[in-house]
């Protein structure tokens, strides 16, 4: 196994994030070189990146960081791309094993897509663009003849725990949330809260956007749909339950009754290590539970009432179409907007909530149709926040 392992080699699409940095740290634990590496515009940060781990081809989503990139590693051998269209060329001539996909929003879907035609897996951390258009995105990957292999952390402990029997006899998936930093709160106590309150998670460390949706629950409303698509359920058949511990990653619940979980410390380099190296297992980087100073693992029911937004992307999910593209593409807006403080917090559950009802469109729906749906959303969130 270590001779495969040191020559399997990794795109990281989107390497400066929170994931694409850990991912990077999972390559150097476990040996593996990089192919491909991309990002969006922090030149210098990408730079230092670019130096270490040495790509065959480096591209920059914003053209103008692109070119100071280029300038910059012009004493070296690697190929550098710019602009949204050279990120997805990129992708398309990826050499490797695996692609690590940590590029947010549906700016993630054409080098997705492109990559999955080069690629023998596809290892999932983008949410928005499975949300937006799941189904879509998922029969292009596996025309292109890659496997599917998903990140979070929730969806990888599913990914696990489905291996105890056979997909016929699931009776539903479970879903564990931490409820994040302000579980407990009633709506008129969220009112006044701050970008700083949000970004205090309370067991993951993760990227400033991604922390609010965890602190709204529109993150577990996202990972719902998420494994709707990823698993051919229902959402009916997908349930949240929060364990503000973080230690059981999610469930899978068998017709007997029987419940598979999936343990670990709350550290995303375990999940993302799994989809890199699936079916086989190395060394773990992250750190083992000291099971003598655990005390307890609690679980209780979500509040949707006073985090409406969950109970929002269960309805989205029901009715398709745009809805949830929609849904996605608002609540970007939205959660910007407040982390410039330009909006309150309870304002991201009108403006997303709004956005649905104005723009979203239930049954069947294109993909051209669905980037039509997150422009037009983006477009009426945008306004509803110079409103407020």
């Amino acid at each position: 196994m270590a001779d495969d392992r040191i020559q399997k080699r990794i795109a990281v699409l989107g390497a400066t994030g929170s994931i694409g940095t850990q991912t990077l740290s999972v390559a150097d634990s476990l040996g593996t070189p990089t192919d491909v590496l991309t990002a969006g515009s922090r030149d210098r940060e990408f730079e230092a990146i670019c130096r270490k781990y040495s790509p065959r081809i480096a591209a920059m989503a914003d053209e103008s960081a692109a070119r100071r990139l280029k300038t910059a590693l012009a004493d070296t051998d690697i190929k550098v791309y710019g602009g949204s269209e050279g990120v997805a060329a990129a992708a398309g001539e990826a050499d490797a094993d695996c692609a690590v996909v940590a590029i947010s929003g549906m700016a993630a879907s054409e080098p997705m897509m492109n990559a999955a035609r080069c690629c023998r897996r596809i290892c999932m951390a983008n949410k928005e663009a499975i949300v937006a258009a799941g189904g879509h995105l998922l029969a292009a990957i596996k025309a292109g003849g890659a496997e599917l292999i998903p990140v979070d952390s929730e969806h990888s402990a599913i990914f696990q725990s489905l291996t105890a029997g056979r997909r016929g006899d699931v009776l539903k998936l479970i879903l564990t949330a931490s409820g994040g930093p302000f579980y407990g709160k009633k709506r008129c106590e969220l009112e006044k809260l701050t970008a700083a309150d949000a970004l205090a998670h309370p067991t993951w460390s993760m990227g400033p956007k991604i922390t609010v949706d965890s602190a709204t629950l529109m993150n577990k409303g996202f990972e719902v749909i998420e494994a709707m698509h990823l698993f051919s359920v229902p959402p009916e058949k997908i349930e949240v339950v929060v364990h503000r511990e973080s230690i059981i990653h999610s469930m899978v619940e068998f017709r007997d009754h029987a419940i598979i979980a999936q343990l670990g410390l709350p550290d995303m380099r375990t999940a993302i290590q799994y989809a890199i190296t699936y079916p086989t297992r190395e060394d773990g980087c992250a750190g083992s539970v000291d099971w003598g100073t655990l005390s307890r693992l609690t679980f209780g029911k979500p509040d949707t009432e006073s985090f409406p937004l969950l109970a929002l992307a269960y309805e989205a999910a029901r009715r398709g179409g745009t809805c949830p593209a929609v849904m996605s593409a608002a609540d970007e807006v939205a959660v910007g907007a407040f982390l410039r403080g330009e909006i309150g917090f309870t304002d991201i559950f009108d403006i997303v909530e709004s956005a649905v009802d104005r723009v979203g469109r239930p049954g069947e729906a294109d993909l051209c149709e669905i980037v039509a749906a997150d422009g037009e959303a983006r477009v009426r969130a945008g306004e509803m926040c110079r409103g407020r």
